[in-house]
This record gives structure tokens, sequence and C-alpha cells, in this order.
């Protein structure tokens, strides 16, 4: 029964603690592993990187990408009082309707909305771009080490591809040695500089696609704090549980052998 809970225990641990991406790509160098706040059973999310990243998010990616699976209201988790969610919100638009006339119309966001994707429809964003942005709710996802690829990828810009790699690029093209294939059609998005930070926190391509990737992560899961501590407690359970089963066994087998 002691060995039951133990596999029982590990299992569980598999499960609470697996890593937030699920699937792999080929090709590129293979990204290193960056020291992050939420790494690890005990990790949490660094308050203060969220809302840096999110005002990169803001300031540099919204303009391309959507975030359709984050509400305003989630920002809260971000630790932004309902005044300035209620804020932050009103400063976009969304489609809704109809109306008593049938008609679709525009008002101010609330805080249940979600956040508003920056094109009208998928072919809109097409012809603006040449290719559909995707989506960046789930991004961190997308691709097996889903964080420390996503940095990578945005701090992998070269100005000209290695000799030996033999690679020429067209127009619009760009060479990023951790995108598969080496070739990517989105331009740096990064620069120093960009994005004024209200702290003393260095506002570098590094600091910001740190932040940035933080972010991300936390609009994939934005329940993995709840999940983590809910699996050290059903572990931390299951280990006295076993405990007490184990005592509990002596027992009866004491009565037995007598």
């Amino acid at each position: 029964m002691t060995k039951y809970f133990f596999t029982l225990s590990v299992l569980m641990a598999l499960i609470t603690f697996s890593p937030l991406s699920s699937h792999a790509a080929g090709g590129g160098k293979t990204p290193p592993s960056q020291d992050w706040h939420f790494s690890g059973p005990f990790g949490t999310f660094d308050r203060a990187a969220l809302q840096r990243g999110f005002k990169v998010y803001r300031n540099v990616c919204a303009a391309c990408h959507g975030l359709k699976r984050v509400a305003f209201r989630n920002l809260e988790a971000l630790g932004y009082d309902e005044a300035q969610i209620k804020s932050i919100a009103a400063e976009y638009s969304v489609v809704d309707g109809p109306d008593d006339e049938g008609e679709m119309f525009e008002r101010t966001a609330l805080p249940s909305d979600r956040y508003p994707s920056p094109y009208p429809n998928d072919n809109a964003a097409r012809a603006a771009n040449g290719a559909l942005p995707p989506d960046l709710s789930l991004i961190t996802k997308a691709r097996a080490n889903g964080a420390n690829y996503l940095y990578a990828l945005m701090t992998g810009y070269k100005d000209n591809p290695p000799e030996e790699k033999h690679i020429k690029l067209s127009a619009g093209q760009y060479y990023n040695e951790y995108m598969p294939g080496y070739i990517i059609a989105m331009a740096p998005p990064l620069s120093d500089g960009v994005v004024a930070y209200e702290d003393e926190t260095p506002e570098t391509v590094s600091q910001y696609a740190k932040d940035l990737t933080e972010f991300l992560v936390w609009a994939a899961e934005p329940e993995m704090e709840k999940r983590k501590a809910m699996g050290i407690n059903v572990l931390f359970f299951l280990i006295v549980f076993a405990g007490v089963m184990y005592a509990y066994k002596k027992r009866i087998w004491a009565d037995v052998k007598k």
C-alpha cells in the first residue's frame, strides 16, 4: 500500500509541475534555459514583471497580435485595481450588437470585454502583414520549452546570416538563429529604449523580452499558481495518508502475528 501511494504521489507531481508548453519544432538553435521567477514547483509570477510585460505588449505587440483569451478584468491578477482596469479598458473600442435595428455598433470596452483584435478579421490581418499574425494568448504553449523559445526568438535576430549557412534573405525576411529554418517574416519587434518603464528596470531588448515572456506565460496559464499550490497540498495529503495507512497496516499485522 505504501508503494501505491508513493507511485500516486510521483504521478501527481509529474502532472502538477509539467512544462507549460507542448509542441516541438525542428530546426534552429536550441534555446538556452533562462532563470524564470515562475519556474519550479514553488515558482510564482513576478507581478512587477507581469505589468512591465503587459506594457511591452500594449506598446509593441498589440499593433499586430491579438490577445483574445484575456479579458480586461483578468488584469487584476497582475496587481491592477478596479479603477486602473476600467481606465485601461476605456482606451479601447469593441464591436457589440446587434442593436434594436439589427446593426452592429462600436462602444467603449468594459472590464468584462476581452482584449480586442487589432484587425476586424483574419483577411484584413493577412492583407496588412502578408501573413496572419498569431494570437499571443497561448503562444508559450505553441512550442516545446515555450518560455525559453519565445525569449530566444525575440533576442535571436542577427543583421546578416552567417556565411557558412548559405542563407539568402528576400525582401521582408530576417535572419533569426532560433527560428526553425532561420528565416522569419516578422521584423525585430524590440529595440533598446522602445518602451519607457516607470521603475529603474533596464530598458533593453533582453529585459523587454524577459518581461513580455513572463506576461505571455501568465496569459497562457493564469491558473498556474493555484495549480501548483493545489498540487503541493495534494502531495502533502498523500504523504500523510500513506503514513497513516502504513501505521494502521503494521498494527493489523502485529495482531495477526500474535
